[in-house]
């Protein structure tokens, strides 16, 4: 019987310890100024780089490590451990270029994907605008063909990385009779004429990642930087999503797991009655909770990104609820968590308040934990 039942490789445990490494020693000591003046953390961006973990995905075809599904959440999770907003470094890579992995002609692959697996540029999404979140199919970003180019104009939001990004994959709409299928997909680069990017959005948690609106007022681009066939992008949006959804679940997992890092630390030190923290059995109890349900999320995680990776006909359903299982999970942990600290918890002299604001956002992106219930079911009722 095989020792390898159900296991990560020893490939994949290699690189869990080669980013724990990096991320305890380079990312984690700067996570608390990142957040404190809301900065983005270069600190990260060049420990990453440098280390070739900022976009393993990229195939090996375009200069990239071609990490498949699996290694990728296991490097999210352990920069998220450390440090939250550092983890959108590779996440957003990874969610910018997947359409163009996915429905990207040859040559479009060749011009963009090398730069990000070298990690000379990086890769935004914008799919969302003000009015068309949840309801993206009813965006309003328009494109039309001018000759060989296309014209674009109008306004993404909720943009991670936008300025510091050089490149960007837009949803537009092309046919506004067709609905869902009049948007297309493009690819905009920063330097594009009539490209702008708007001021920064004050969040609640992620600080160090910048948020920002994106602008095209009669933005030109070259024809050949549409992703696929005019018409398609709505469906490469899904597709994408159902890829990177389990990357934000990593990212839950590791901010969960950095926040009961912390409170076990805490509660094996601190004394009360005249006995450490860690003796009390109702403290007991929640320590155990908080390690179960990180357990089976990352397992779900896991589960998730490797559907996704073998193209497995349930890869939509794994894909939502790694997301929402493990963004809830994270949720729950970092408040007890700060419980546990007591006072001490809600300071910033500590960092699980920070996780407990870091988490939050992993319930709201790339579809709310209500959207993701709406996808699981919709998959189980066809």
């Amino acid at each position: 019987m095989s020792s390898d039942l159900f296991n990560l490789t020893d490939d994949h445990r290699a690189i869990r310890e080669a980013v724990r490494e990096i991320a305890d020693r380079e990312i984690q000591p700067y996570a608390a100024d990142v957040d404190e003046q809301e900065r983005y953390p270069i600190e990260a961006q060049k420990a990453l780089e440098a280390s070739g973990f900022s976009a393993v995905h990229i195939p090996e075809a375009y200069e990239g490590a071609g990490a498949d599904a699996v290694a990728t959440v296991v490097v999210i999770e352990e920069v998220a451990r450390a440090c939250a907003s550092s983890s959108l470094i590779p996440a957003v890579n990874k969610l910018g270029s997947m359409p163009i992995i996915l429905s990207g002609s040859e040559e479009l692959k060749k011009k963009v994907l090398p730069s990000i697996a070298s990690g000379e540029s990086m890769i935004s999404y914008a799919l969302s605008e003000r009015e068309a979140g949840s309801d993206a199919a009813a965006m309003r970003t328009r494109a039309r063909a001018d000759g060989d180019d296309w014209i674009l104009n109008g306004t993404k939001c909720w943009i991670t990385n936008a300025g510091i990004s050089d490149w960007y994959t837009v949803m537009a709409v092309t046919d506004p009779d067709k609905k869902a299928n009049g948007i297309s997909a493009f690819v905009v680069h920063s330097g594009d004429p009539g490209f702008e990017v708007g001021s920064k959005e004050r969040k609640l948690g992620i600080k160090g990642s910048p948020t920002r609106e994106i602008h095209f007022l009669d933005c030109r681009i070259p024809g050949d930087r549409i992703i696929g066939a005019p018409g398609t992008g709505f469906k490469t949006a899904l597709a994408t999503l159902d890829h990177t959804r389990p990357t934000i679940g990593a990212q839950a997992v590791g901010i969960a797991q950095g926040a009961l890092d912390v409170a076990i630390a805490y509660v094996k030190e601190r004394k009360q009655f005249g006995k450490k923290l860690a003796e009390f059995q109702g403290l007991q109890f929640m320590i155990a909770d908080m390690a179960m349900e990180i357990e089976a999320a990352r397992t779900l995680v896991y589960q998730a990104a490797a559907a996704t990776e073998r193209g497995d006909a349930n890869k939509g359903f794994l894909a939502s609820a790694a997301k929402c299982l493990a963004s809830d999970v994270a949720m729950k942990v970092t408040v007890d968590a700060v419980q546990l600290l007591g006072g001490a918890g809600y300071t910033r002299d500590f960092p699980v308040e920070r996780m407990m604001r870091d988490a939050k956002i992993t319930q709201i992106y790339e579809g709310t934990n209500q959207v993701q219930r709406l996808v699981m079911a919709r998959s189980l009722l066809r």
